[in-house]
């Protein structure tokens, strides 16, 4: 493809992405379905190109607009300049792309200090999310923007009911694929750079899946056990379902509850890989549904990785931090707190809950949780993080925690951002 057509396509996907109005993650897969002779190589620079703009879209824009020519906010050349800015091909085929006007206005952008800069055009987040953080953190905000500027790593989850952590190592490196155990999950392993694993024998066995380090956490805190009754209460496309059946050694009864079919249904080829025979998926219309109610009391462990704003997940979705806002927070919050209320009458006596979020914001964790703690001070006691790490043998498990919670920082852990609270029933 010509360098000009690659980069007008760049500056249409933006056009796109910009408006906000869907997850980014879904409208580059509609536009290259609208686009299906592109190859891989070209897919792959227009999505990095169009997620380094949403990861610095503030600072991209300010320079875009920097010399106050009108025409960058008529008829795509605004978004044609921020893909120059963010470009994440070669640098040679970009030339290719550009006039000799651009080509000065491109090398001028490149020699501004950045650093220089007010601090909204160098952290790139939205006032009311970086005056919650800096308020957290403190000098901790800094690296936190840094790590959220980067990428995720991959991480692996190993399916213990398959395969041995070093054996699949091993596996790996066979296929020329380097990995290094995580510093926390007995069950993970990180992945050097990108590689396609979904062809590879071991995916395709069932020995691994693809799943971040916190999440593995999350299953890691349920400990659910042989012979049990647990619920994953919402389960979404099931990657810490699958974690505890293993647990569980394809034993006792794991139910999966979501409102969303469809992401059920993302779930039945990975249940199939797995070997896992004890998990049962079921569509629920609502927290309160018939379903839930038939089980009160008889189940051992709940898991609730709450619907959240997701603003833990920046890395891989950047588009979050101008799609959320206080007001969604907010309605969040009270969706969480009701689906944690109506999850715990599940649990029979010494029956363990999780409660989880992939926020970074106290108003869905810390809050979530002290408000429950509260309102249901006579039935659950609630179990300090630390404890059930070190009874599992997590190593430096007081780096994982903050008070008698569960919580995972990007620039801290590697990990996406994760909160957890834990109670047993009285």
């Amino acid at each position: 493809m010509h360098p000009n057509a690659l980069l007008e396509l760049a500056a249409e996907l933006l056009r796109a992405l910009l408006k906000f109005d869907a997850p980014a993650d879904g409208v580059v897969a509609a536009f290259f379905r609208k686009h299906r002779a592109l190859g891989t190589r070209e897919r792959h620079t227009l999505t990095e190109t169009a997620y380094a703009v949403l990861r610095q879209r503030l600072l991209l824009q300010h320079l875009a607009r920097g010399d106050g020519d009108p025409g960058v906010a008529v008829g795509g050349a605004l978004e044609r300049r921020l893909a120059m800015l963010a470009w994440q091909g070669s640098e040679s085929f970009l030339r290719g792309a550009l006039t000799p006007g651009e080509q000065q206005w491109l090398a001028e952008a490149g020699r501004i200090d950045r650093q220089t800069l007010p601090d909204k055009l160098r952290h790139n987040l939205p006032d009311w999310l970086a005056g919650q953080l800096q308020a957290r953190l403190d000098d901790d905000f800094w690296p936190l923007v840094q790590a959220l500027d980067g990428p995720a790593p991959l991480d692996l989850r190993v399916n213990v009911l398959k395969a041995r952590r070093e054996d699949v190592q091993r596996a790996l490196a066979e296929s020329g694929i380097a990995s290094e155990p995580t510093p926390f999950s007995p069950w993970g392993l990180r992945v050097n750079g990108k590689p396609v694993l979904t062809r590879h024998p071991g995916y395709l066995a069932g020995h691994f899946e693809v799943q971040d380090e916190g999440s593995q956490l999350l299953a890691l805190l349920t400990d659910p056990k042989r012979g049990e009754m647990v619920v994953d209460f919402c389960a979404g496309a099931g990657g810490k379902t699958l974690a505890l059946g293993a647990c569980m050694r394809n034993t006792g009864r794991l139910y999966a509850f979501d409102t969303s079919g469809h992401r059920l249904d993302a779930l039945k080829p990975r249940l199939a890989r797995s070997g896992l025979s004890n998990v049962h998926p079921a569509q629920i219309a609502h927290e309160r549904d018939e379903r839930i109610k038939r089980l009160a009391g008889k189940i051992d462990r709940v898991l609730i990785d709450a619907p959240c704003s997701g603003l833990g997940t920046l890395r891989r979705n950047p588009d979050l931090k101008w799609r959320q806002s206080p007001k969604r927070v907010a309605e969040l919050q009270a969706t969480q707190g009701a689906i944690l209320a109506s999850a715990s009458r599940l649990l029979k006596p010494c029956g363990r809950l999780v409660y989880a979020t992939c926020s970074l914001l106290a108003a869905e964790n810390e809050e979530v949780a002290q408000a429950f703690t509260a309102a249901h001070a006579a039935d659950f006691e609630p179990l300090p993080v630390l404890q059930v790490l070190q009874a599992l043998r997590v190593e430096q498990p007081e780096r994982l925690v903050e008070g008698p919670f569960l919580r995972l920082w990007p620039h801290r852990h590697h990990s996406d951002g994760f909160f957890a609270a834990i109670w047993r029933r009285r």
